[in-house]
């Protein structure tokens, strides 16, 4: 396993869990495994939000007032704010 991201396995070996500790293990594990193994329905709509939030994260946007207003407005139309 890589040492940049902590994970463990369930007993099952049906799913695991990741701690992410940086927005470089997003963009470079996190992102791409996903985008190679995409996600169904409403959630890979919330998966492109996300996406466009680290990139913009990556690219230190959320430093600024307007960047972390952008992020904002994303975040608000994922998950229950999603009306479609």
């Amino acid at each position: 396993m890589d040492s940049t991201i902590d994970g463990k396995y369930s007993k099952r070996k049906e799913a695991g869990d990741f701690k992410v500790v940086s927005i470089a293990d997003i963009n470079n594990k996190i992102v791409p495994f996903f985008s190679t193994y995409p996600l169904q329905g409403v959630k890979s709509l919330n998966f492109t939000d996300f996406k466009q939030v680290s990139l913009l994260m990556g690219e230190k946007s959320h430093l600024t007032e307007e960047g972390l207003e952008k992020i904002h407005e994303i975040k608000k139309g994922m998950n229950t704010g999603r009306s479609s």
